[in-house]
């Protein structure tokens, strides 16, 4: 039987490329085009419908992704050789179009493990936080040790114990924006739901000190939170014993924690998309959409981020903000990222990478246009700092670089109790203590790379799913993780080297 599958797709009418669904030969015809093709084209990649004029822009999602540098024939292929940013003005239309999305009411429940700060945990494991690079080995020691004696064989209901060690806490100045960010940073992580107990360990002559983080305040409301610093306790190997007596207490008091039911309303959601492909704003992302307004019509909360990675559509963004302070917030952001860049030598364009390029992705403007179909259509209730508590319910913007283990971070130190992730060159990693469901934009990557890929979103193309049901089958996949069930990267012991605060500002 003939395969009568489409082998392009045009997103929307105004647009003036359509995208490759199969690696195509020169002189072929695109279905529904009286042109062939001028060269090769591979999966995900652009084709002109029409002659385009030097400077004429480039329509994708109906939206402007660059400008032609060259005279481009129709049948070509569009990419980084005929295609750059060019001028965009963007209407942002403050808080224009931000129509509440009808509330679900329901009983759906997770299994969750209930804290006393009111939030609710995916999870239940042990983190031993550690206030500066120096301490890490250290951190890992006592993991290591508890592990080899089976500390926790006695404990079925403790999931693990998690060393949080990371490259930065000293070197730095002692206030201002890099400090709170890290402070923020370390803050989070410490009260995390996923945590049920925290051993904060610190060397003692950092700049982040341990009792600032401390402080006068109780850190956790349950109490179970215990420190010390390498130099006052006595050394490697007087700190480890002392931080296995620790972790024995802590243990008892974590197992005590059981899973019990909680509604969906308790899900806090951190969307990421990394390894993006042409394909990426057309099946996992639209889809991952649908999934967040089912979340946010059920009450939960989903955090958008990575601030370099919607620019040029934040337009859409700041249309749908609750208030015209939300979206100010975002575009202030937006210009302190601009000047960001300016003074370090880069620039908003330096994005998409490589292996974005070689999946069909030309221009930031094209990767951030599919990025935000991450976040559906609910409006955007407010606007976060990097790592900053989220403190309402809804769909959020956390601001964030778009290095996805560090935008994680800074989600996961935000509240996020779970993490989703759509890839389309196949994106492997996990970010203890939130499992993260990794969604593939292409069922070829799927297939490549199934030990790691917990859902296909390339059925959508390659099978006719439609965005709508693979949208509830990512919902449904959140409650069952949230439950317990464990994701690819979880199974595989991803999530010890992915704890990246964002560093800010001078190193000295």
């Amino acid at each position: 039987m003939a395969d009568t599958r489409p082998k392009t797709i045009r997103l929307q009418e105004s647009d003036n490329v359509v995208i490759a669904l199969e690696d195509m030969k020169s002189g072929d015809v695109p279905q529904g085009m009286d042109i062939s093709l001028k060269e090769d084209v591979a999966r995900g990649h652009k084709i002109a419908t029409m002659a385009i004029a030097k400077g004429e822009v480039i329509m994708r999602y109906g939206q402007i992704i660059g400008a032609a540098k060259t005279d481009i024939m129709a049948g070509q292929h569009v990419h980084n050789h005929n295609i750059g940013m060019g001028d965009h003005v963007q209407d942002y239309a403050f808080a224009s179009q931000n129509t509440p999305l009808e509330n679900l009411t329901s009983d759906r429940h997770f299994m969750g493990y209930h804290r006393e700060d009111g939030r609710v945990g995916t999870r239940n494991y042990i983190g031993i936080l550690t206030s500066v690079n120096c301490s890490g080995s250290v951190a890992r020691f006592i993991a290591e040790a508890a592990e080899k004696s089976g500390l926790l064989d006695a404990y079925d209901n403790v999931d693990g114990i998690v060393p949080i060690a990371h490259g930065t806490g000293c070197g730095m100045a002692s206030s201002g924006e890099g400090y709170d960010t890290l402070f923020r940073t370390l803050s989070g992580y410490a009260r995390h739901p996923n945590f049920a107990a925290i051993l904060l360990i610190g060397l003692g002559c950092e700049v982040m000190q341990i009792t600032n983080l401390v402080g006068d305040r109780p850190v956790r409301q349950d109490g179970n939170l215990r420190f010390m610093t390498i130099q006052q306790t006595g050394g490697t190997r007087a700190t480890i014993e002392a931080g296995l007596k620790e972790l024995q207490d802590l243990a008892a008091l974590s197992n005590q924690c059981k899973r019990s039911p909680a509604p969906i309303s308790q899900l806090t959601i951190g969307m990421q998309c990394g390894g993006s492909d042409g394909y990426s704003g057309i099946t996992a992302n639209p889809a991952l959409g649908i999934a967040s307004d089912l979340l946010v019509r059920h009450g939960g909360t989903t955090i958008l981020s990575e601030t370099s990675e919607i620019y040029g559509a934040e337009h859409l963004l700041t249309r749908r903000a609750a208030s015209p302070d939300v979206a100010q917030k975002l575009i202030d952001r937006v210009h302190w990222w601009e000047d960001y860049c300016a003074r370090n030598g880069g620039e908003m364009d330096n994005n998409p990478s490589p292996g974005n390029k070689r999946g069909g992705l030309t221009t930031i403007l094209e990767k951030s246009l599919g990025a935000v179909a991450k976040a559906g259509s609910a409006p955007l209730t407010d606007f976060y700092k990097f790592a900053e508590h989220i403190d309402k319910k809804g769909l959020v913007f956390m601001d964030s670089p778009g290095f996805d283990p560090c935008s994680v971070t800074g989600q996961v130190a935000s509240g996020a109790n779970l993490i989703v992730f759509t890839t389309g060159r196949g994106s492997v990693s996990g970010y203890k203590p939130t499992p993260c469901i990794k969604l593939a934009t292409n069922s070829e990557m799927y297939a490549r790379l199934s030990d790691d890929m917990d859902i296909n979103c390339g059925d959508i193309i390659s099978d006719g799913i439609t965005l709508e049901a693979k949208g509830e089958e990512i919902f449904e996949t959140f409650i069952r993780i949230a439950s317990g069930e464990q994701t690819k990267s979880e199974e595989l012991g991803f999530g010890g080297a992915e704890f990246v605060p964002w560093q800010i500002g001078a190193v000295m």
